[in-house]
């Protein structure tokens, strides 16, 4: 509790009472990983795939990249806030990179599919003159980071939107055809493949590490992919498939209530995919700031923050949203936090004392800690998952892991780590991560797609 004000007994005890039902115990995240795994099952099973919430869609990405895979690929990164384009050109196993980054304008977003697959085109089109990689036919690799049954490597329909993207005329489609099409409008630009992939498939594909069987994004949203043995899938089939969880769901079908708080059910309420994607309002960065907001707002009612005054200033914990992500990280700094905090409340225009600051610093430890300990649930049931499909005693496995939340945020990942080793003690569980690890995954499932083409 290092730069933590002494917080008073009483103020404390009522603090804990209010933060109390987001600590789970060891017991609690053994039984959530045992829902889940419940859930996978039920989500491989042709039987029950339609009514599972967690969707485990076949990302029909089979096999590694193995080094002779050769030539100039390109990706592109759809996700939650920005798109991203690469140039992968792969030589004797060594892989260059070029990539040019934008933040998607909200008006896309909202606007129609064509509208922002013709803003993609555009995007990838200056990143060709650019790159001077005009003339030539070049295959694609396309992370699309939002819910799609994946019915070929080169056919992906869009389940639903998600991450704030609400574009007309996408769901129900075939995003690869979208793709084709504006590329069609665009005119002058010979790509050709083009193979889909998930965000967390494109992740775990970025790392030359053969032991990387597993793929995580903890961002603005969750996702998480693994390898599966295909005689699970389909009886008789030899292999082994990459399957797309869809984790996000987790919960949809009410498995979490008894573990949601109330501050859970009143975001979920005011959220615009109302009883969608549970466990990813749990974890995930669009959701955080916004639960420690709710908190901050409860424990000012209850006058165990700033002296519980009523001024314009306080009432701005009643707007949604006003307390961002980015600031639980900023105030969970070891060595900064407690004076982060303090910039942070008097920027929002908050009274405070020190107390007060290091409640809110409590808030966001506790906040981010069940973050943590829920995304460790979802890596060790996987993992355990594929040491129990090998037959194996013990399972060595690597996780390519991305997204803000587990990059940014200064501690979350020691958390996570101490989480595992008791949700898994069987597993040896190595997370590893890269920048433009998604980008480079994919550009390289559209190396390996070329290849076994």
């Amino acid at each position: 509790m290092s730069n933590f004000a002494d917080i008073p007994s009483e103020t404390a005890a009522g603090v804990e009472e209010v933060l109390e039902p987001f600590r789970l115990s060891d017991e609690n995240l053994k039984e959530i990983s045992n829902l889940l795994l419940g859930d996978m099952i039920k989500g491989l099973s042709k039987n029950s795939e339609g009514s599972a919430s967690v969707k485990m869609f076949q990302s029909h990405v089979t096999e590694r990249p193995n080094g002779t895979e050769e030539g100039d690929f390109l990706a592109l990164d759809l996700g939650g806030t920005k798109l991203r384009v690469f140039h992968v050109k792969v030589t004797e196993g060594k892989r260059k990179l070029k990539d040019k980054e934008e933040k998607i304008p909200e008006e896309k977003k909202k606007g129609s599919g064509e509208e922002l697959f013709d803003y993609i085109v555009e995007c990838l089109s200056e990143f060709l003159v650019s790159q001077n990689l005009t003339g030539q036919t070049l295959p694609l690799g396309f992370s699309f980071s939002f819910p799609c049954n994946q019915e070929t490597l080169e056919k992906s329909i869009l389940k639903k939107w998600t991450k704030g993207f609400q574009c007309s005329g996408v769901e129900g489609k075939d995003v690869a055809e979208l793709l084709k099409q504006a590329i069609k409008r665009k005119g002058g630009l010979n790509i050709d493949p083009i193979f889909m992939v998930n965000d967390a498939v494109a992740t775990m594909m970025g790392f030359e590490d053969q032991n990387c069987e597993i793929g995580m994004i903890i961002g603005t949203g969750t996702n998480a992919c693994y390898m599966e043995e295909m005689k699970n899938i389909e009886d008789g089939k030899e292999g082994q498939t990459c399957i797309n969880t869809e984790w996000c769901a987790f919960g949809d079908d009410g498995s979490l209530d008894k573990f949601r708080t109330n501050f859970d059910k009143d975001l979920d309420i005011n959220s615009e995919n109302k009883g969608e994607h549970i466990v990813e309002k749990m974890i995930s960065g669009k959701y955080l700031g916004e639960i420690v907001r709710l908190v901050l707002k409860e424990l000012k009612e209850k006058k165990l923050l700033f002296k519980g005054k009523e001024s314009e200033a306080l009432r701005a914990l009643d707007t949604k949203d006003m307390f961002e992500t980015k600031f639980i990280s900023m105030i969970e700094e070891p060595d900064s936090g407690l004076e982060n905090a303090k910039k942070i409340l008097t920027k929002l225009g908050l009274m405070y004392d020190l107390v007060d600051a290091s409640v809110v610093r409590l808030v966001c430890k506790t906040i981010s800690s069940r973050s943590a300990h829920l995304c460790a649930v979802a890596l060790a049931t996987m993992a355990n998952r594929i040491r129990a499909n090998r037959g194996l005693p013990h399972l060595e496995i690597t996780v390519g892991m991305d997204g803000s939340v587990y990059n940014l945020h200064p501690t979350f990942s020691v958390k996570l780590k101490e989480a595992l080793r008791s949700l898994s003690p069987e597993c040896n569980i190595n997370i590893k991560t890269k920048e433009n690890a998604s980008g480079i995954g994919a550009a390289m499932v559209a190396a390996v797609g070329q290849r076994l083409r």
